[in-house]
């Protein structure tokens, strides 16, 4: 039976192997490991393998393991209501779907004075599906622009979330949106690939891939949106 530390050795193995493919350094690719659902029981052991950075969903689950493992990075992956924000602003590192820019402004307002400046990255809806979150690729550079000028935000990149069996074009169109980004904003990630997809996403150029059933095995049942 594998463990926790023996999954994130084999994934990191696959980021090296897709990176190779790629011409690409592995150490240009971190690893965001998803433990939304899991128990923070389970997300030290993944500490204790060396994993420091852990996404999560929804604010009210990661605050109860943010006082379990207070020396973790913690990102925000999943949509951020306007409720949420002063706790997200307070508590979290990254916040990885900022797609409007009333959230961007309250996370910004509300961003402690003694904390460095938040990470955020812009969610693109990479899929065009009305019920996805996301701005549009033609609305990126707009939303960056307002990010930009908020004094306790510090914007990082783009976020995407292909549909599953998205063509490979799909990843490259983000990559382009990325690209056009960088020639405008000094930007350093590209948050695209999880368990199923990371080969791809990584031959794409993503410098962080998001995964969670290839470290923690299935999830467990969700808990409503917090």
């Amino acid at each position: 039976m594998t463990t926790i530390a023996d999954n994130l050795q084999a994934v990191k193995a696959r980021i090296g192997r897709a990176a190779h493919a790629a011409r690409r350094d592995a150490r240009a690719v971190t690893l965001l490991a998803v433990s939304k659902t899991h128990p923070a029981s389970r997300i030290a052991e993944a500490r204790a393998a060396g994993q420091h950075a852990f996404g999560e969903n929804y604010v009210q689950e990661a605050l109860e393991k943010m006082s379990a493992l207070p020396e973790s990075e913690w990102h925000l992956i999943g949509p951020l209501q306007s409720n949420k924000t002063r706790l997200a602003a307070e508590r979290f590192q990254w916040v990885q779907t900022v797609d409007r820019a009333k959230i961007a402004k309250r996370l910004s307002e509300q961003r402690p004075a003694d904390l460095p400046a938040l990470n955020v990255l812009i969610q693109v809806n990479a899929s065009g599906e009305k019920t996805k979150s996301g701005v549009q690729p033609a609305e990126v550079l707009a939303l960056a622009s307002i990010i930009a000028s908020l004094p306790r935000l510090k914007l990082r990149g783009l976020m995407a979330i292909p549909e599953p069996g998205a063509p490979r074009e799909r990843y490259a169109e983000v990559r382009q949106v990325f690209d056009e980004l960088k020639k405008r904003v000094d930007v350093d990630t590209l948050s695209m690939g999880m368990s199923d997809d990371l080969e791809i996403a990584v031959a794409e150029g993503a410098t962080m891939v998001r995964i969670g059933t290839a470290i923690f095995g299935a999830r467990r049942k969700e808990k409503s949106a917090a």
